[in-house]
């Protein structure tokens, strides 16, 4: 699907005209929103908007990193938008110059749907749209970037509950808990990461229209890029100490399992090796003949065992 934005030139709003009747010196500026496109109007690109066959090439083979190239007089995007069932990366690519931008998507976004909405209701203003493509450049950005934080705060909501309920689960439940939440985290990190390093060097690029005039919006962005970067940074470390608190529990609680084996086998060796000895089949055993003899028994292997047991409380063995 193909849709069309096209600002006149005194602010007024044209939505969905054909590429055909477009004519660039009647507006000024337009956006042209590929979503989900065919290949016949992929192909627009090239023989119609003629960009560069290597821009072109980067929009048909996803998933490109994040960045940024110079095309004459054409800027390139290549930016991530995150799927927050999936948290896999949305590749969005854009054509930016001083009357145009052209966005490119292989899936239906709601990023793009609310940026196309809110430059719709927002283009008579002619403080935040008269620098025209820019400005929706960095409104798109801006909508891709504020819908990281949900999905990251989610994720730290999470990780409190099982801080703070730890105890209630079994070992092993936590540590999958915990491991599935860094593999979220690392998901996290191989979107947000690369966006922040292409924010950073857009605001210090000399090469996009009007860009310093926008700086310090761009660098608004890049602040929550930084800020989201820590976040994550911040939640591994956490994920780190649980994983680690979680492992040094489980280790001690098989220590002390062991303790508690190892104290009752000892007890018990004596009085086995005793046992053991008066099982024997041998025909000359005197003490088998002895009225007593199964008493006294008997009474050495307790008071043995029993003196055992009274030795290790002592040590403190049984704490």
């Amino acid at each position: 699907m193909i849709r069309t934005l096209a600002i006149t030139h005194t602010h007024e709003v044209k939505v969905g005209l054909p590429l055909e009747q477009i004519h660039m010196d009647d507006y000024a500026w337009i956006w042209t929103d590929f979503s989900s496109p065919t290949v016949e109007e992929a192909d627009l690109l090239n023989t119609y908007f003629h960009f560069h066959p290597l821009a072109v090439e980067d929009c048909m083979f996803v998933l490109q990193r994040p960045k940024l190239d110079y095309y004459d007089d054409t800027q390139f995007l290549v930016l991530h938008a995150l799927n927050p069932d999936t948290l896999h990366a949305e590749e969005v690519d854009l054509f930016l110059n001083h009357n145009m931008i052209v966005s490119f998507h292989h899936r239906q976004l709601p990023e793009i749907d609310e940026a196309w909405s809110q430059i719709i209701q927002h283009a008579h203003d002619r403080k935040v749209w008269a620098r025209g493509p820019i400005a929706c450049a960095y409104t798109l950005i801006d909508m891709m970037v504020d819908r990281y934080f949900p999905t990251l705060y989610s994720i730290e909501d999470e990780l409190a509950e099982i801080e703070n309920q730890g105890g209630n689960e079994s070992v092993e439940d936590l540590m999958n808990q915990v491991f599935d939440l860094r593999g979220r985290l690392l998901k996290l990190r191989r979107t947000i990461v690369p966006m922040r390093d292409l924010m950073y060097r857009i605001v210090n690029s000399q090469h996009i229209q009007n860009s310093g005039e926008h700086k310090v919006y761009f660098s608004d962005i890049y602040d929550h890029l930084l800020k989201l970067a820590d976040m994550i940074e911040a939640d591994r470390e956490m994920t780190s100490d649980l994983r680690d608190s979680y492992i040094s529990l489980n280790s001690n609680r098989m220590n002390n399992i062991m303790k508690t084996l190892t104290v009752i086998t000892v007890i018990f060796m004596p009085l086995t090796l005793i046992a053991g000895i008066y099982g024997m089949n041998f025909a000359h055993m005197p003490e088998l003949n002895w009225k007593y003899g199964y008493a006294i028994v008997m009474a050495v292997m307790f008071m043995l065992g029993g003196g055992m047991v009274v030795w290790f409380i002592r040590r403190g063995w049984f704490k």
